[in-house]
């Protein structure tokens, strides 16, 4: 997928999810590629949009055995480095959106650490159909990041790596590598990219629509112009 210089991708800039939505009605594909309502922003005012990175992580069948708390320490690292790797963030690029299927499981994989590592690599958002803890640093980091859990756990004795770069179900949508991801206060919807030019094309002419007519209220109601109506 590349550096982040997509011209169909870059037809989403300043989309809503609800003008996506309305996009995929005008080509004839309603409901499709709705994310599960209960996957919601860590933090009101996120917004994003980008390419779907994709991993998949399951539920473990590992006991974690009784051991001293420097064992612990070794041991944990251990799972992080060996069962459940984090290595997306070797591939990811600007423009990226990642895709986590962790079994839909209230498991804290995701956190203000990773959070500030994505960032760097230029990931628009993240999300996830599992956990995110650190909330607060998530909110304050303004990580765009949205998760069916707030989590408090973290992976070890509970998840492993599964696959990358392969298709998964994020609340109950399957997501294909590319595809296009677009999430704020309204929630998260998937594009197929076989779709993706002709969608951004009718989603900008209702976002467009939209503006002119609130924008006439607006100036009825004598109201200032905000960046909505602009």
């Amino acid at each position: 997928m590349g550096e982040f210089k997509d011209d169909v991708l870059g037809r989403y800039q300043g989309l809503r999810v609800a003008d996506v939505s309305d996009g995929m009605d005008a080509v004839g594909r309603p409901d499709v590629g709705l994310i599960a309502a209960a996957i919601r922003p860590i933090w009101r005012g996120a917004e994003a949009f980008g390419r779907a990175v994709t991993a998949r992580y399951v539920p473990t069948t590992e006991a974690v055995p009784s051991m001293t708390p420097e064992q612990y320490a070794e041991y944990s690292g251990e799972w992080y480095q060996e069962k459940c790797p984090y290595p997306f963030l070797d591939i990811v690029n600007p423009g990226h959106f990642l895709v986590l299927d962790l079994s839909g499981l209230a498991v804290g994989f995701w956190g203000s650490n990773v959070g500030l590592a994505a960032a760097a690599k230029g990931v628009a958002g993240v999300v996830i159909d599992g956990g995110c803890r650190d909330t607060a640093e998530i909110a304050l980091q303004q990580c765009p990041v949205w998760a069916r859990w707030r989590a408090r756990t973290t992976v070890i004795g509970r998840l492993e790596f599964e696959s990358l770069s392969q298709p998964v179900n994020c609340g109950g949508v399957k997501v294909m590598p590319g595809d296009i991801v677009v999430a704020d206060d309204d929630g998260v919807i998937v594009v197929p990219q076989t779709i993706a030019d002709a969608v951004a094309r009718c989603a900008r002419g209702e976002l467009e629509s939209d503006k002119r007519a609130r924008r006439v209220l607006y100036e009825s109601m004598g109201r200032q112009l905000d960046d909505s109506v602009k």
